[in-house]
């Protein structure tokens, strides 16, 4: 007992945050849905699409009005055959925990199966569609969730998203002399393996043949 919460509890759970974000961001194009995992337990979250000049206000909605207090990954995708509006999504995987900041000398015991309302811990998913575009822009959350940070640098130095107002944006995983506009997710970069030869010398990564051109990867 306490360890885990019930479906029926996720179930309630996802659809009263649904019906919140459809009833307050209704006609703006915003759409949330239950979804449910395809693990063993079947344990509900909520999907949210949002557009960019929406998301702003639909996030302080999840972190102020439905307690989500977490930030746990951000993801971002390139579509180059999406079509005019589908050029580039961005992900935001997001949690609501009973989690406070626990005072000296004391504790703090839930039982999963007794919480309630807001209490009870529930994922979130948020797909931030972006047109086609050389320079795909969302507006950064890294004042609302902290975790926001280090993810949405990730996300702008692998997929080349950017995040405007984020503060102190720069590269994490390439070398920090990576040319500008090279972020190496995007698919218009070729790699040399599986039947490709370029590598990557220029932003666009079509610069020059490697001296081991031939050689078996």
């Amino acid at each position: 007992m306490g360890m885990r919460i019930t479906n029926e509890q996720a179930d309630t759970a996802a659809q009263s945050a649904v019906s919140a974000i459809n009833d307050r961001f209704g006609g703006s194009d915003v759409s949330a849905t239950v979804e449910h995992h395809a693990n063993a337990f079947k344990m509900a979250f909520v999907r949210a699409q949002v557009p960019p000049q929406h998301w702003t206000a639909v996030a302080k909605h999840l972190r102020f009005d439905l307690g989500v207090n977490y930030c746990s990954m951000v993801t971002g995708t390139h579509f180059p055959e999406g079509g005019p509006d589908r050029g580039w999504e961005v992900a935001y995987h997001l949690m609501r925990q009973p989690v406070v900041d626990q005072a000296p000398h004391t504790h703090t015991v839930h039982v999963a199966e007794a919480l309630k309302g807001d209490e009870i811990p529930l994922e979130f998913e948020i797909i931030v569609t972006l047109p086609q575009t050389e320079s795909p822009s969302v507006p950064s959350v890294q004042n609302i969730w902290v975790g926001a940070d280090w993810n949405e640098k990730e996300t702008w130095d692998l997929v080349g998203i950017q995040f405007e107002g984020h503060d102190n944006m720069h590269r994490v995983l390439n070398p920090h002399d990576s040319p500008d506009g090279f972020h190496p997710l995007q698919k218009q970069h070729k790699i040399r393996y599986h039947d490709f030869n370029e590598m990557y010398d220029d932003a666009q990564g079509f610069g020059r043949k490697p001296t081991d051109e031939g050689r078996v990867k």
